[in-house]
């Protein structure tokens, strides 16, 4: 899963992308409005980390612009404002949560769980596909009730195909939402990955479409 900070606070810009990533996230990171605006509008986000207080463009304005063009990712927002009003404006305006600052990083991680899960329509945070089982909340995987190992590239592809269960799934979109924005998007890195996961997944988990990409059924 992929996910955009927009915080200008350095430190905590930091920190924030150090637990996502740490988490099992792909992390891209901006400093102002105008250049999270940009990026929340030319590349494929799972989910949006956005402050209020930006320079350049203010975090709302950020986020009116990027729904007026339809830019339907999952949006966290987080402000040190504490005012019912600022929340009431930011629902608003579009964000499907919110975080007042100062705040625990567990509960950045959850809500942004929350919203990913949701988002591909899941209520749980274990999604099941055959005999295989994913928690999201502790990234563990099972088949048939043991645990298996998995590196974090192969974790991210899985966690990615099951949560959109049933749904063909391109290398294009695979490459853009595993990815930051500086990977090589000509490698055969996907290839090479789904690979290593068939070998430890039960036969025909990761089904090919030929010609449109991989797909987890039920």
């Amino acid at each position: 899963m992929r996910i955009l900070v927009v915080e200008d606070d350095i430190n905590l810009n930091r920190q924030l992308c150090e637990a996502l990533e740490e988490a099992g996230y792909v992390v891209d990171k901006a400093f102002d409005g105008e250049e999270g605006h940009f990026l929340g509008e030319t590349e494929p986000y799972d989910a949006v980390v956005l402050d209020i207080g930006l320079p350049q463009m203010d975090g709302l304005s950020v986020l009116e612009s990027w729904r007026r063009e339809e830019r339907m990712m999952p949006v966290l927002l987080l402000t040190a404002r504490d005012r019912w009003s600022d929340k009431v404006q930011g629902i608003d305006a579009g964000a499907d949560d919110y975080v007042a600052k100062p705040f625990h990083m567990e509960e950045v991680l959850a809500r942004l769980r929350a919203l990913v899960r949701r988002a591909a329509g899941h209520a749980s945070n274990e999604i099941v596909a055959g005999k295989v089982r994913l928690d999201s909340r502790a990234g563990r995987v099972t088949v048939d009730g043991q645990a298996i190992k998995l590196t974090s590239h192969e974790l991210r592809l899985l966690s990615y195909l099951m949560h959109h269960k049933g749904k063909v799934i391109s290398r294009t979109e695979l490459t853009e939402h595993l990815y930051d924005q500086d990977f090589d998007r000509d490698s055969n890195t996907i290839e090479v990955f789904v690979g290593r996961l068939r070998k430890k997944l039960p036969d025909d988990c990761i089904r090919t479409v030929r010609g449109l990409g991989y797909q987890i059924d039920e």
